[in-house]
């Protein structure tokens, strides 16, 4: 008989987020897999065409059953925001009293908020099963510098709450080594948490260099950013690069190709026109994930950010899996894990995160460099993401834990 995975996560496809792909790698190696999920809003703040209160909340993806549980659009505000994160804990709470569903495990995968995983920890007490949580953005931390939140009541309830998470979790897996040691400081048994990096899909991979529509085909050295552009991405550090590069009268251009949406994008827009730097920045709108390869394909460099912050300092954006996996050089501003792969890996050049300065020296640098020299870094790229993010090997890890939890059940059964 299947074993059946009840994954919890807020956001599922039709949003882009790489839970779409472990589920569906799941299916393919025999488990039953059913997703509790909300109505796709994600990052617009708006549902999705075609979704809403009383429009496919059941759906069938790749053989994985779906069933979306109401909640209200994230908005583009903070007050829409914080009841979109209260409304998936309240409709989970009573699904969870009248579900009928019977699972073997439980997975929770955790990106903000963490209120998400209530659902799911509550599922798996009441059932006694194993419950996984993955963990993507650390909290409190988060809550505090994405809102401001300083409050100590307000963050020592949520802190408390992110304690009875950890406490009810058969183990924790994380996406930073950094983030073992944060989880492991809150009295968090060591042996209960496991880095477990992220991998990118199977169509992130190195093409052909080739020109598109969407980004002029001239001499200037064409960068990428392709994301969420969000106020954690820090990208307002862009603009302020850009003008410094303008200032200094090199001699060949550089575009920023922006591709994505976000909170952020207006702010963003405005702030390359403020700066008369337009003509340095190209605005793709968001594009299915599989066409992102093509767009790296088309440029030279990809660019990732983090805003400047201790939070940040220990996180790994999923980008640079997908960066490296493309096999194309990358260029970051940011700090800790980030950076040190970056500068381990030989796939490209970082710079402190904030500092526009020193980012627009890296990329006059990257000005200087010959195409043997561009196709090296992004060769280092793909060649470390091999041998660290291997999808294969990083999902067989992951069914190590799930099949040995189940000889642990059938033992103690017997």
């Amino acid at each position: 008989m299947k074993k059946h995975i009840l994954v919890i996560s807020q956001y599922f496809y039709p949003e882009q987020f790489r839970i779409n792909d472990i589920c569906t790698e799941w299916v393919k190696k025999g488990y039953k897999v059913t997703v509790i999920t909300g109505i796709p809003n994600y990052p617009q703040g708006k549902y999705f065409k075609g979704y809403g209160l009383l429009k496919k909340r059941k759906e069938t993806y790749n053989g994985i059953s779906i069933i979306r549980i109401p909640l209200v659009p994230r908005g583009n505000n903070s007050i829409m925001l914080a009841l979109n994160y209260i409304s998936f804990v309240v409709t989970g709470l009573f699904w969870n009293l009248f579900t009928k569903i019977k699972a073997d495990y439980v997975f929770i995968f955790e990106v903000s908020p963490m209120t998400q995983a209530l659902p799911g920890v509550w599922y798996a007490k009441k059932r006694k099963i194993p419950c996984y949580l993955y963990v993507q953005d650390l909290w409190p931390e988060n809550v505090e510098i994405i809102t401001g939140i300083k409050n100590k009541y307000v963050i020592g309830a949520i802190g408390k709450m992110v304690d009875y998470i950890y406490k009810h979790c058969t183990k924790i897996f994380t996406t930073s080594n950094s983030f073992v040691d944060s989880i492991v400081k809150r009295n968090v048994n060591r042996h209960k948490v496991e880095y477990w990096p992220q991998y990118a899909e199977e169509f992130y991979r190195p093409l052909n260099k080739k020109s598109i529509v969407e980004i002029p085909s001239d001499d200037a050295l064409n960068v990428i950013f392709a994301g969420n552009i969000g106020n954690a991405q820090g990208l307002d550090i862009l603009p302020k690069a850009a003008l410094l590069i303008k200032e200094k009268q090199v001699n060949r251009k550089i575009r920023f190709n922006i591709v994505g949406d976000g909170r952020y994008k207006e702010t963003l827009v405005k702030m390359v026109d403020s700066k008369n730097v337009s003509e340095m920045f190209n605005f793709i709108e968001k594009q299915p994930a599989y066409r992102i390869p093509e767009f790296m394909a088309a440029c030279d460099a990809a660019f990732l950010s983090l805003t400047n912050s201790p939070l940040f300092s220990m996180t790994i954006p999923a980008k640079l899996q997908s960066y490296m996996a493309c096999g194309i050089p990358i260029i970051a501003s940011a700090e800790g894990e980030t950076c040190q792969i970056v500068k381990d890996s030989g796939a490209g050049f970082s710079s402190p995160a904030g500092d526009a300065e020193k980012l627009s020296e890296v990329f006059i640098e990257l000005l200087t460099k010959t195409d043997e020299e561009l196709i090296q870094l992004g060769q280092n790229a793909k060649n470390y993401y091999d041998c660290n993010f291997n999808k294969e090997d990083l999902l067989n890890r992951m069914d190590s834990h799930l099949r040995d939890n189940h000889k642990l059940e059938e033992k103690q059964i017997v």
